[in-house]
């Protein structure tokens, strides 16, 4: 029987080529070989204890049902609490959303603002699935590149360029995926004061916000009247090893939350009661293990940057958050995705094409540092052995 059609709007859809990466590299483990792998944004720690036992006591307790779809109350109040803290700015639980992970703010965020036509500013390399549900709704993506000689920061002479009427977003990230580079606080700043009091949403990832090695990040909502036209991303996987967990929340105005929470309804009912209770106590406990992973990383960091640059051919940047590197690879001549390709079939390291992030991420690869010292310093032994074996163009 002939395969029955799909929708068309499927055709905008598009993908993480990490986890395409991983299933070519299970593959080749499975055949026997030793794979090393960069590819997946995953901290390689374990959830903290008093979380695993909050969850534990949440299921005995029989936090086993429906919830109320914008998530429990207690949560609601506690990340309320946390963005009070880490922000400075007041919010009432009323606008908060809680989701099974991040990614469905992005989705139901892009799905509640934008319409056939509308614009969408966003980083380029940036987070694929930025892209993806903008085309999806059958927004306009509008891409800002994002340039090595800045860090991989926004231009904000740029977005000022770019802002047009059509424009009803512009989604931040910082510290970014997959770059590891962050706004200062001049750059944001500068942005508020460029769509402050436009009918302008902005959208700011900060999912890495306390995986920041400079400090804390500004965040756009603490500028002065932009919590009216912000939605704040933010959750639990990165910071507290949750990944798995499936926990994220997003603050935003009451009107937006209603919206949001519609959307909620329609598609999840709700985020699992017993994870709600974990964040709970994620948020109000311990703080310890965050600061040991940040400062494990920030060693991790500091070594395959060191490492990387070591290799003729490589240059890397110094990323100011998250845990990925974005070395600039030009030299060999070869575009990116054939060079990952090469390194995994001939070096058995598993890395991401710099244009898995988007076009202007051609000529780089993208390598995540959240595995162990040992791994990364095998990874980095293999790529100097197998990048050694390639020509490279000779400097202009």
């Amino acid at each position: 029987m002939t395969a029955l059609p799909l929708a068309e709007s499927l055709t905008r859809l598009g993908t993480e080529s990490a986890f395409e990466v991983l299933a070519r590299a299970r593959e080749l483990e499975a055949q026997g070989r030793s794979i090393v792998h960069m590819e997946i944004g995953e901290p390689d720690f374990d959830t903290p204890p008093h979380v695993r036992r909050a969850a534990a006591e949440a299921l005995e307790a029989g936090h086993t049902h429906y919830v109320p779809s914008p998530g429990i109350r207690e949560l609601r109040e506690a990340i309320a609490a946390y963005v009070r803290h880490t922000r400075g700015v007041p919010v009432d639980p009323a606008e908060v959303v809680v989701t099974p992970g991040g990614k469905p703010i992005i989705f139901y965020t892009i799905l509640a603002t934008v319409n056939p036509g509308d614009e969408v500013i966003y980083p380029d390399p940036g987070f694929p699935i930025y892209e993806s549900c903008v085309r999806y709704v059958g927004g306009v993506p509008v891409p800002i590149p994002l340039r090595e000689e800045r860090d991989f920061r926004f231009d904000v002479e740029e977005l000022r360029a770019r802002l047009s009427p059509r424009t009803r977003l512009v989604i931040l990230n910082s510290p970014g995926n997959p770059t590891g580079g962050a706004l200062s606080a001049e750059d944001v700043r500068a942005i508020a004061d460029m769509v402050r009091g436009r009918p302008v949403w902005v959208l700011s990832d900060e999912i890495y916000s306390r995986l920041s090695y400079g400090g804390p990040v500004p965040s756009i909502l603490s500028e002065p009247g932009m919590k009216d036209q912000t939605v704040l991303l933010d959750g639990f996987s990165k910071t507290y090893a949750m990944t798995g967990w499936r926990l994220g929340w997003g603050v935003m105005p009451v009107h937006l939350a209603e919206a949001v929470t519609r959307l909620v309804i329609n598609s999840v009912s709700c985020t699992a009661a017993f994870v709600q209770w974990a964040g709970i106590a994620a948020l109000t406990g311990p703080q310890d293990s965050v600061e040991r992973m940040r400062e494990e990383f920030r060693r991790r960091r500091d070594a395959i940057v060191a490492g990387l640059n070591d290799i003729p051919g490589v240059t890397c940047r110094v990323p100011g958050g998250a845990f990925y590197v974005f070395p600039n690879v030009r030299a060999f001549g070869m575009p990116s995705r054939e060079l990952a390709r090469y390194l995994l079939d001939e070096a058995g390291v598993a890395v991401l094409a710099g244009t898995a992030f988007g076009p202007s991420g051609e000529g780089y690869l993208r390598l995540s540092y959240a595995t162990s010292m040992a791994n990364i310093e095998e990874a980095l032994r293999r790529m100097r052995s197998a990048l050694a074996r390639l020509p490279r163009l000779q400097p202009a």
